[in-house]
């Protein structure tokens, strides 16, 4: 019973899923249906905005192809127009070239019947040119090679004494026009700077109150003296001179020590070798830290500031030193004056004229001995010792042992040469002073045509005489030139030589 109701109960359920299934399998295929025709309705309308658009494009495409078509044909149609202009220009160009040709060919035509008609004129001409020298020879008697040379003889004559002319003219003009305020310059710069001149001797005298004390300073056996010649390197004589006794040195600073070695030891009283050593070596101590602060009081004196120390032990030792008997820290401070006085005056910077001058001759004290020239060597120290290259130039350049690159090194030259040239500043060897007449003497002489020659003015002025009838006027002007050139390269003068030519002609008779 109960297995048929159970059975019933799950057909009744199979009957009841088959229905389900059965309307939900047509439910699921009306909407198939209803997609598939939906679409179906999408894609005509799809379809036709495709094809819409597709129309537009290709008529877009083919305006774009129409304009670039009319665009090539406009293109086309301007080329064509352009080359239908060159070729009229073409045509144009040959029909005036051959227009041309023809007439140059005319020209040419015309030009060697020209040449023709000239070369003959020339062949007459030239026959008529050598008839002409042949005749000229005949009369004169002389070749055309030798009429050619006589005539270049007297040309260059004639020139080389106008050349001289001229170059004494302007030479003259220039004097005028510069030497005039150069002087003035210079005359005005050593009125304003004056320094006194000390002559220095290889000489000093020590003078003592009795001649008693010379025992004393020779001592036994002579130990004082020799100790004392060993420790300072003077000799010191003791002659019969009254009251004095004799240092002899070349160096200064060395008389210097002996002298006031010889003054302590005298009034201390106490004079044996060790206590001359102890003494001179006090004195020597002294000698240096009075050079030294020399040094300072010229460099503060002269406004010259920033010197490096051995610069300045340098400067303070130059007060014991000469040349040419000139007091060399007088020379070199009067040099200083002179050139920052001639800077001023020529718009230059005078602190750097006075520097370059005070250091201008450092070369000279150098506790070295070297092989360069004193100049060379001041050049050196003061660019060992960081001067500025101007300076530096003009130290090494004022004797023209280097080339000058400052207008400061000039002005250092001239200024040297100013101090020591005045009368008085130095004072020459007799020796060298008539060696250097004589050498001025027979520079002149060795010219042909000079009688003779004579050096006056203490050799600042050369005389010479010339045969009237060997000189002419005009080859007197060249040998003053001449000789002047000759004595400013190969000689060596304070200051400047004037060179004085005389020709003179003496007409003589004899009255009976």
């Amino acid at each position: 019973m109960n297995a048929t109701i159970i059975i019933t109960a799950i057909a009744s359920f199979l009957v009841g899923g088959i229905i389900i299934c059965f309307l939900w399998d047509r439910a699921t295929v009306k909407k198939k249906n209803r997609i598939i025709s939906e679409a179906k309705s999408e894609a005509e309308v799809l379809k036709k905005e495709k094809e819409l658009q597709a129309k537009e494009k290709f008529l877009q495409l083919k305006s774009e192809h129409d304009k670039n078509v009319n665009e090539k044909n406009q293109k086309i149609a301007n080329a064509e127009n352009k080359l239908k202009q060159k070729e009229a220009t073409i045509n144009s160009k040959i029909e005036e070239t051959q227009r041309l040709k023809k007439e140059t060919e005319a020209v040419r035509e015309n030009l060697d019947r020209q040449l023709d008609r000239l070369e003959k004129r020339s062949e007459e001409l030239e026959k008529l040119h050598k008839e002409q020298v042949e005749k000229l020879e005949s009369i004169s008697g002389l070749s055309a090679e030798e009429a050619k040379k006589e005539l270049l003889e007297s040309l260059q004559a004639s020139a080389k004494s106008e050349a001289m002319a001229y170059v004494n003219e302007i030479i003259d003009e220039a004097k005028i026009t510069a030497n005039k305020e150069a002087k003035k310059i210079v005359l005005e710069t050593i009125q304003r700077v004056a320094a006194e001149t000390a002559i220095e001797n290889s000489v000093t005298v020590f003078h003592i109150e009795s001649d008693e004390l010379k025992g004393r300073i020779i001592g036994r056996e002579g130990r004082n003296i020799r100790a004392l010649e060993a420790a300072t390197g003077v000799e010191i004589v003791v002659d019969d001179t009254p009251e004095a006794i004799l240092l002899s040195a070349f160096d200064p600073v060395r008389r210097e020590i002996a002298r006031l070695s010889l003054h302590q030891l005298v009034t201390d009283g106490r004079i044996h070798p060790a206590r001359i050593e102890e003494v001179v070596n006090k004195t020597k101590k002294q000698i240096e830290d009075e050079i030294i602060e020399l040094g300072k009081r010229t460099a503060i004196d002269l406004g010259v500031h920033g010197l490096h120390p051995e610069l300045i032990r340098l400067v303070g030792k130059m007060k014991y030193r000469s040349s040419y008997g000139q007091n060399l820290l007088q020379h070199s401070r009067e040099v200083a004056n002179l050139s920052a006085v001639m800077a001023s005056e020529l718009g230059l910077n005078p602190k750097i004229a006075k520097r370059a001058g005070l250091l201008h001759d450092i070369g000279k004290v150098s506790d070295e001995e070297p092989e360069l020239s004193h100049a060379v060597y001041g050049m050196k120290l003061a660019e060992k010792y960081k001067e500025k290259p101007e300076i530096c130039n003009a130290i090494g350049a004022h004797h023209d042992e280097v080339e000058m690159t400052s207008l400061i090194a000039p002005i250092v030259q001239v200024c040297d040469a100013i101090s020591g040239a005045r009368p008085g500043a130095r004072r020459e060897i007799v020796e060298s002073y008539i060696k250097r007449l004589k050498d001025l003497e027979a520079l002149a002489l060795s010219y042909p045509g000079v009688l003779k020659t004579y050096a006056i003015q203490a050799g600042r002025e050369l005389r010479v005489i010339v045969g009237s009838e060997k000189v002419s006027d005009a080859e007197s002007e060249a040998l003053s030139y001449e000789i002047a050139k000759r004595v400013q390269d190969e000689m060596t003068y304070p200051g400047q030589v004037k060179i004085t030519v005389i020709r003179e002609t003496r007409s003589v008779n004899y009255a009976k």
